[in-house]
């Protein structure tokens, strides 16, 4: 964001661009409406958005050089301070677009890093942030740093990014190395506790799903855990771990991790390994799944695939639909899954009672 005094901020100005590779039909609404939904999450008014279908690939800028012009005519009528690209760009593609549009180029895994970077508190998540972020910059040092960095800060170049994209490959590839390795220490310690609690006859529960689905609300109707919960993408990144009693010789570990998204890039989820493993080391799952998102179907399929890809799509699920309390109609509950509201306290009992079914069968 910009100072305009020492205590006054106000929102950068941004141009939200998407992108298509694929000749069939494809959403773009679905696809601009995410990528507001994330500029908002990290403070920026988007004034302006605008589409392209790409056939072949312009290797200098990605999109077409008329797409460019139209683009910086925008920033100029707009007076923006940011152009988003909803697909990964090349270091050399965000510093051409630069150039053109004479204004600060990102794209969607850069604002997703900023949102991490401002949303990770404890310790463990800013070294998950870190790692990402220089995992990210390091094929992109010299072109980002001389694009973006002459823009001076804000979105996009938050947490380490403000002082690590001026470093040299080799500094910034000892840190990556020093960072995993604290990242193996916080591993091992998970280990640890996860087997303290296996001895204790500790079960453990992780709730996952697509970000803003409701894991946090729910967490807090719960167990009451008091966890920051809002109606923002990735509102809470850190994960937070209960106690959950519920009744003889039946506890739980109940675990709100981070929440996936769409066309996340392998390199975070590497980097977010040792919060990972709490889902991986799960004895049970609970998907939440936002039943008010028009898009909740293509939502489900993604949390899917993510877990496919961390190697936890084995371990067993209940699907809580959440906030149906917000759907103006009937609706057919699945095989197996549960309708709720978590924040008006509504079936919770009902999911208590089948998470026993499950984990402690008479």
């Amino acid at each position: 964001m910009k100072k305009i005094s020492e205590n006054i901020e106000i929102k950068e100005k941004a141009i939200i661009v998407g992108v298509n590779f694929n000749e069939s039909k494809f959403d773009f609404d679905k696809e601009l409406e995410e990528l507001t939904s994330l500029c908002h999450t990290a403070n920026l008014e988007v004034v302006a958005s605008t589409t392209q279908n790409i056939k072949e690939i312009n290797p200098a800028t990605l999109l077409g050089s008329g797409k460019v012009e139209e683009i910086a005519t925008l920033v100029s009528a707009l007076s923006a301070d940011v152009v988003v690209v909803d697909t990964e760009l090349s270091g050399s593609q965000m510093s051409n677009i630069s150039s053109a549009c004479s204004v600060k180029v990102i794209d969607r895994s850069m604002l997703i890093l900023d949102i991490f970077a401002s949303r990770a508190k404890s310790s463990e998540g800013r070294l998950q942030v870190k790692l990402a972020q220089l995992k990210y910059s390091l094929p992109r040092l010299s072109s980002v740093s001389g694009s973006i960095g002459r823009f001076g800060g804000g979105v996009g170049m938050r947490g380490p990014g403000e002082t690590k994209l001026e470093l040299d490959k080799r500094t910034i590839k000892n840190d990556i190395l020093k960072l995993e390795r604290e990242l193996i220490k916080v591993k091992n310690q998970r280990m640890l506790q996860k087997s303290e609690r296996a001895k204790n006859m500790v079960k453990q529960v992780a709730l996952v799903g697509y970000t803003n689905a409701g894991k946090s609300t729910l967490m807090n109707t719960i167990t009451k855990a008091g966890i920051y919960a809002d109606d923002l993408l990735f509102a809470t990144l850190d994960t937070t771990s209960r106690m959950l009693y519920l009744g003889p010789n039946k506890k739980i570990m109940l675990t709100d991790t981070v929440g996936f998204i769409d066309r996340l890039p392998h390199a975070f989820i590497q980097a977010f390994n040792a919060t990972l493993e709490e889902t991986c080391g799960a004895d049970l799952l609970i998907h939440v799944v936002d039943l008010s998102d028009k898009n909740y179907l293509d939502k489900i399929a993604v949390v899917q695939d993510v877990l496919h890809e961390i190697g936890a799509d084995k371990i067993p699920q209940i699907v809580v639909y959440n906030k149906f309390d917000k759907m103006g109609r009937l609706f057919e509950v699945p095989e197996n899954a549960i309708l709720v509201s978590a924040k008006n306290n509504v079936n919770i009992d009902m999911l208590k009672d089948r998470i026993c079914e499950i984990l402690f069968p008479e």
